[in-house]
């Protein structure tokens, strides 16, 4: 052989194991989100959730005023709490979200006794020291029928609709009333801040950056809902992003990506009624202020939580549904 042709074969040798090499090391491409079924055939009217200290989720059922343990990689669940105050009106009140300080599991329970509605229990905090005792730490019914709110309304007690453990206390979201309270373990109840008509709804929380929610007022048009945040202490609040229909929720997902879960069309029925079936999707944060569609076609969506890379959607019609694979760029908290 020659040396200009072992020249040749050299060069070409090693740009074959540079391509190679390259190959290799190259990242797959990230996958596709997809969504499953989780669990079904839930019957009391799957409303608020969290994940608890040990990685499972906790479900709120309004009808049977009870809290579920889901385990989320099989779908396995158990009753965690029973024995809360129930929906008066099925499908409306009762324990509509849960969530822990500590290893001790809290629920929100609402619109179980106001006088238009009816039933004599207290809309509030409760404590569960038991799965069949709690202890009521927070009357909010009273102190919403003490401190109505500027905005009109026609429930006294309101309608608090989610809660997050926040410093040694809970912020409360009254989408009825159009504020979001702050509540200690004594049992003292603050307004932190109010807002127009625009329904608050769900909450996430960044350092000293609260992330609320807003459905907007009827008919819940897309241009309405909204996810704002503001700083606690401070009545200065900022539009994060807008345009999906009836925002129920925010969370934050892996690297501190914020999504929202959008329940979809209003049926239209009267105030407080939910979505048509299927129109729900959850969306992303895109740091321009707007939204981009991760996965649609959810039935009536109600609360979602974040483990890993993974959304767990609670839905009105009794199922939890998975979303794997959701990722995106990190966004920055103004």
């Amino acid at each position: 052989m020659n040396r200009k042709m072992f020249i040749v074969l050299l060069v070409f040798a090693l740009t074959m194991i540079l391509i190679s090499s390259l190959t290799v090391s190259a990242a797959p491409p990230p996958a596709e989100p997809s969504a499953s079924v989780l669990v079904s055939g839930l019957e009391g009217g799957t409303t608020g959730s969290t994940v608890g200290p040990g990685g499972d989720l906790f479900v709120t059922q309004v009808t049977s005023g009870s809290i579920l343990r889901v385990d989320p990689r099989s779908g396995d669940y158990s009753v965690f709490a029973s024995g809360l105050p129930p929906a008066v009106i099925p499908g409306l009140g009762g324990p509509i979200d849960v969530a822990f300080m500590g290893d001790t599991a809290y629920a929100l329970v609402t619109i179980v006794g106001d006088p238009l509605i009816g039933g004599d229990d207290i809309a509030g905090i409760y404590r569960i020291d038991s799965p069949n005792s709690y202890t009521i730490i927070a009357d909010i019914g009273q102190y919403s029928i003490d401190n109505p709110p500027d905005t009109g309304f026609f429930l006294v007690t309101g309608v608090q609709y989610s809660f997050e453990a926040f410093r040694d206390g809970f912020l409360v979201n009254d989408g009825h009333h159009n504020r979001v309270l702050y509540v200690t373990l004594d049992g003292e109840i603050s307004e932190m801040i109010a807002f127009e008509n625009v329904v608050p709804t769900g909450l996430e929380t960044h350092g000293n950056t609260i992330y609320v929610s807003q459905a907007g007022p009827v008919p819940h048009l897309a241009e309405a809902g909204r996810v704002m945040a503001f700083e606690a202490g401070s009545s200065e609040v900022t539009e994060v992003a807008s345009g999906a229909r009836l925002i129920v929720d925010v969370e934050a997902g892996r690297g501190q990506t914020l999504y929202a879960l959008s329940q979809g069309i209003w049926n239209g029925e009267g105030e407080g009624s939910p979505a048509i079936e299927n129109t729900g999707s959850l969306v992303q944060v895109d740091g321009n202020g707007g939204f981009e569609v991760i996965i649609d076609g959810l039935d009536r969506p109600t609360s979602m939580e974040f483990i890993q890379n993974s959304a767990y959607i609670m839905t009105l019609g009794g199922e939890i549904v998975k979303v794997s694979d959701v990722s995106g760029p990190p966004f920055s908290t103004p």
